[in-house]
């Protein structure tokens, strides 16, 4: 019951923002919600030991989250070259490891990436185009679930998240192309079916590389959750995971 009350306030909480909240206040709240994905990020990065201070990190992933927010905004090589001087003084001067800090790096391309694309869809394409992405990750997510559960038998990649199966991965490509391919002419009249459906089926492969992809963070450092933030859901990244890899490509489908 916890899981299931904190799961609808949160999907209540985020489709008030994108249908309420203007895109300035929106790039706000991507800035803090990739702050805090972050701070996750680097918790479980640093479960073998005492982290290394972390608010450059956090200040970097809300700076590249506010600057991919505006829309039309794809140049982040000032960013890139900021990223990378504070990687080498990481590794230089704070007595970092060239393999942590360059994990630590990572987190703003990883995180504040993303986010910020997320709320330029809501600028670009409008609330309906940023409700259509999220709802075409929903729709991934619940049919690998119930399509693994009824007809899963070949394990998806057991050394990492031994639950997910080949025929659930199927089952949400099939599903969340179709949803997208249907609904997205609706939301988006210049775009044609069989371009949302290639898009569609990109994002649903990425985002089960990037649900795989936190499992495998997790596996490494020991942990079940990213934290414990969301009662019965775990952390923000751990709601956030797939949404993180499969918002670039609908992000670039819109600007294309």
């Amino acid at each position: 019951m916890t899981r299931l009350l904190s799961g609808v306030a949160l999907g209540a909480a985020a489709l008030a923002a994108i249908l309420f909240l203007p895109h300035a206040a929106l790039r706000v709240l991507a800035c803090l919600v990739a702050a805090l994905a972050a701070h996750e990020y680097l918790h479980v990065l640093h479960q073998d030991g005492r982290p290394p201070r972390a608010w450059p990190v956090l200040l970097l992933v809300a700076l590249v989250a506010w600057w991919m927010s505006a829309p039309g905004r794809g140049d982040v090589l000032a960013l890139l070259l900021l990223g990378l001087g504070w990687l080498a003084i990481e590794a230089v001067f704070g007595g970092v490891t060239v393999e942590r800090a360059a994990a630590r790096f990572l987190a703003p391309w990883y995180i504040g990436m993303p986010l910020g694309m997320l709320a330029a869809v809501h600028a670009i394409g409008g609330r309906m185009a940023a409700l259509l992405l999220i709802a075409t990750i929903v729709v991934s997510d619940s049919a690998q679930y119930y399509a693994g559960r009824w007809l899963g038998r070949r394990p998806l990649a057991p050394a990492i998240s031994p639950h997910k199966t080949v025929e659930g991965a199927i089952g949400g490509a099939v599903l969340a192309t179709l949803f997208i391919a249907i609904a997205g002419p609706r939301v988006l009249p210049a775009a044609d079916a069989a371009s949302l459906a290639l898009v569609g089926l990109a994002m649903v492969a990425l985002g089960i590389c990037g649900d795989l992809f936190e499992s495998r963070l997790k596996r490494v450092a020991g942990v079940k959750d990213s934290s414990a933030l969301i009662p019965g859901h775990g952390g923000i990244l751990d709601r956030i995971d797939a949404l993180l890899f499969a918002t670039p490509a609908f992000y670039l489908y819109l600007q294309a």
